[in-house]
Parts: C-alpha cells; sequence; structure tokens
C-alpha cells in the first residue's frame, strides 16, 4: 500500500513511514494511494466476526505487509479486549430503526480510543523495531488528548505532549488526562482555544529543527492516517449488525474536524452500502455553512457545551476535497491556501458532488440540552451533548424512514455534566475503573499561546531532563 499526499509535492510512502510522518513534507495529508474495494459477497462472508477479527479484514491492506498478520491480529485483539463491552461497539435502539452506536466504551470513555488505543501499539511496535524515540505533540479539544496519553503512557520510545485550551475542556476530560502521571507524559493548557494549540501542532510538523535532528515528531491528532483507518471498522460493524451488507444503512456523525465521518465515506468507497452520512454541527459549524450555501469562511471560535466540536477549522476536509478536485494535488494545494485567508465557493459541479455524499445540520445548545432530555423522558437512555446533536441532525436530515438510521454516539455523558445539569437530569456515576478521578493528583503545565515557549518546553523536557 502506498500513500500520496493531499497537495501532491511528498514522496509517496509506505504504511510504516506514513505512521511515524503525520502530516505531509509539503502540508498535506496522507491519503491511500489506492483504495481497498469489497464485493457485497465478501462484506456478507464477515458476518459474525468479533470487532478485532473484522478490524483485521479491513485494516491489514492499509498496512501493506509492514507488520506480520498474527502480529497484527495480536495488536487488535489486545486493543479491544480492554473495552468495558464485550461487543465492543453495542448499538441502542432510541425508536423504530433509530439507534446509537456506542463508540464510549474503551478506557476513557470517547471514540478516540478505537483509534488511539491501537496506534499506541502500532507505535511501540514500529518503533522497537528501528530502535528509535519520537516525540509527539499533540492538540485536544477535549477526547484525543485522554485517548492518546492512555495509549501511549507505557512507552519506551516516546514522549507525549497534549496541549488543551486552557478551561476550555470539562473537567473529567482534563482530570483524565492531567492524572496521569507517568514520566514521558506531559499535559500543556494553553492560553487560547484550539485551533491556536492545532496550529502549532501543524508549525511544529512543518519545522521540526527544534528536535535537533535528534527525535522523530509523530502525530496522533487525526492529520494521522491511522486514525482514520481505524475509524472505518465500525461503519462496517453496525452495518453487518443491521442487517448488512443487504440494506443501506445511514449515519448521522457529531464531527469538528471531519474524520469520524470521512471514515464514513472510505467505508462507502470500498464497497459497503450507506444510504446517508449526516454532518452533525454545534455552532460552530463551517462545515455545515459549507455543505448548505457553499461558502468556507472561518468564525470566530463558539465556546459551547459541545467542547469536543469547538473547532473552526476542520482539518479532514482536505482529504475529502482531494478526491472531490480529482485527486489534482496543485489544485488543491492552491485551493487550500486561499481557504486559510479569504471566504470560498466551490464551483457549483464540485459543490453538487459534496452534496451528493453528505447532508449537514447545526444545533444550538438550547436544543441540544431539549433533545437529551426528551430522549430520557422517552426511552431512559442519555445521551451526551455531541450524540444528542447527532440525534438532532439524524431527524431533520432523514431521507427514509425504512433504512436504519445510526447516531454515533461519540462520548460517555459522564464527561459532559454541565450539559447533563442543563439538561435539567442529573450527571451520572464515573465508572468503577476511574470513580475517584476527581480526587486524583493533577500535573499540568500552563503555557502563553506561543509556539516558542511550547518548543522551548519540549526541549527542555525531552533533552535537558
Amino acid at each position: 500500500m502506498k500513500y500520496i499526499s493531499t497537495r501532491g509535492n511528498a514522496p509517496e510512502l509506505e504504511f510504516e513511514d506514513v505512521l511515524l510522518a503525520g502530516l505531509a513534507s509539503d502540508g498535506g495529508l496522507y491519503v491511500p494511494k489506492d483504495l481497498p474495494h469489497y464485493s457485497l459477497d465478501t462484506i456478507r462472508s464477515w458476518r459474525g466476526l468479533s470487532y478485532s477479527k473484522l478490524a483485521f479484514k479491513i485494516i491489514q491492506p492499509f498496512v501493506g505487509g509492514a507488520i506480520d498478520d498474527a502480529a497484527l491480529q495480536q495488536m487488535l485483539d489486545d486493543t479491544y479486549d480492554n473495552f468495558g463491552h464485550k461487543a465492543v461497539a453495542p448499538l441502542t435502539q432510541l425508536d423504530n430503526n433509530e439507534y446509537v452506536l456506542e463508540l464510549f466504551q474503551g478506557p476513557t470513555l470517547a471514540f478516540k480510543d478505537f483509534a488511539l488505543q491501537l496506534l499506541g501499539r502500532l507505535l511501540d511496535h514500529v518503533l522497537t523495531k528501528r530502535n528509535e524515540r519520537a516525540v509527539i505533540v499533540g492538540a485536544t479539544s477535549g477526547d484525543t488528548g485522554s485517548a492518546a496519553i492512555e495509549g501511549c503512557k507505557h512507552s519506551e520510545f516516546v514522549d507525549i505532549f497534549i496541549m488543551h485550551p486552557h478551561n476550555r475542556v470539562s473537567e473529567v476530560q482534563r482530570k483524565q488526562m492531567t492524572t496521569v502521571l507517568s514520566d514521558n507524559v506531559y499535559n500543556i493548557a494553553v492560553e487560547g482555544n484550539f485551533d491556536d494549540c492545532q496550529n502549532m501542532v501543524k508549525a511544529c510538523f512543518a519545522d521540526q529543527g527544534f528536535l535537533r535532528g535528534e527525535r522523530r515528531l509523530v502525530a496522533v491528532n487525526s492529520i494521522n492516517w491511522a486514525r482514520i483507518m481505524a475509524q472505518v471498522v465500525y461503519y462496517f460493524y453496525a452495518s453487518l449488525n443491521l442487517g448488512g451488507p443487504d440494506r443501506s444503512l445511514s449515519f448521522s456523525v457529531p464531527t469538528g474536524n471531519f474524520g469520524d465521518i470521512f471514515a464514513g465515506y472510505l467505508a462507502k468507497n470500498m464497497g459497503l452500502p450507506i444510504d446517508q452520512l449526516i454532518v452533525a454541527t454545534n455552532k460552530n459549524d463551517i462545515l455545515h455553512r459549507t455543505i448548505s450555501q457553499n461558502r468556507y469562511e472561518k468564525h470566530a471560535l463558539a465556546h459551547t457545551l459541545t467542547p469536543s466540536m469547538d473547532i473552526v477549522v476542520s482539518s479532514n476536509f482536505e482529504r475529502l476535497l482531494f478526491d472531490i478536485y480529482g485527486r489534482d494535488g496543485q489544485l488543491l494545494a492552491d485551493l487550500m491556501t486561499r481557504m486559510n485567508s479569504e471566504p470560498v465557493e466551490l464551483d457549483s459541479a464540485r459543490m453538487a458532488k459534496v452534496r451528493e455524499l453528505f447532508d449537514s445540520h447545526a444545533v444550538d445548545d438550547p436544543q441540544t440540552c431539549a433533545t437529551i432530555a426528551t430522549v430520557f423522558a422517552e426511552t431512559g437512555y442519555l445521551l451526551d451533548p455531541h450524540t444528542a446533536i447527532g440525534v438532532v441532525a439524524a431527524r431533520a436530515c432523514r431521507r427514509h424512514s425504512d433504512r436504519p438510521m445510526v447516531t454515533l454516539g461519540t462520548a460517555h455523558p459522564v464527561k459532559f455534566g454541565e450539559a447533563i445539569n442543563k439538561a435539567g437530569l442529573a450527571t451520572p456515576a464515573l465508572p468503577h475503573h476511574m470513580a475517584d478521578l476527581l480526587e486524583r493528583e493533577e500535573r499540568c503545565s500552563l503555557l502563553p499561546n506561543s509556539l516558542a515557549a511550547v518548543q522551548a518546553f519540549v526541549v527542555k523536557n525531552v533533552f535537558d531532563a
């Protein structure tokens, strides 16, 4: 399997190098040069497979022989055996043909665990093989950080630095990160917002000179292809458990950075029958405005009850645009330059293609809370606020009531007590494995919104500690 950059001016890489590279050298994102495609008969033959066995079927072609099949299967078994439900991604029914796919059964209670618990194992395998040390610099709006830390805290070959916007993540989200006291884990609270953190990550990858050529910089954000690859699996898993591939499903996906729903787009292109892919956003609705109004324009960041989606720039949208623009890297590079500096409209033919693939809907905080309260009253099921946005979007955009509609349940409601309380409900208890979380000792460094300050902090702790 070869991988190419969306901007067309970086070398083709194989899986190991893409895993370690993150961002391409030309500033683009890596995507497979060719996507595997499965017949309905092949997909049908996967019915009844456990989650980890299904994951092997889907992920193995992307790895392309870089990891021995037995070793890859063992990594997948170890990853998903660590989830709190034997089904790994159980489905809960809300109404006739309406479901929530529970993606919060992992150790940090968020969908990021599906990829990041595997990513830690992949990094350990490759870095051990190469006898290399790496530095992770990541940004989180809430859930990526804790999942990355959990996945990498035991690694002998990785120092991990995670930035989060100061006072802009929930208390549970913060504590899940800052109470991990492993020697290789560093939490940074940045006096800025998530996009400031994400921009500093991209700047670090664009110029890695601050690491003196002595360490490799590795990405854990969804710019890393391995993140997207692992998320493709649960679309197939949901389908196979609801009559697929002999019936088509629709998915509503709460998304800020476009990575989770891009995985659904890939699943569809790999042969999975999908009727609709619905982009569900909060007030930070650049994706919804682009799809509904054909205007890609940055607005000031709004802080909401769904902080994991408080993002102005959706990085993975570039991967979709690469396909929409005929995989022409130069055309896309020019487009991304304009998108970073001015409002942009796509030409009508390309916009029509986007709308053929995606529906979208934006939801404000009051509607989010009302939906949490209504669904709980009707079913006794407690939605986290991000999943509630997905449910609203699913009901608003649904075209066919006779086809299953699956909303991706992206996080456990315990992580977002403020939203649950504003819905008039009591915050649920923390799961038993983290019952004492709020009393645990924290370790975190507060830094200014400054790339120089962050890089100096990394250098001090990597080289001078």
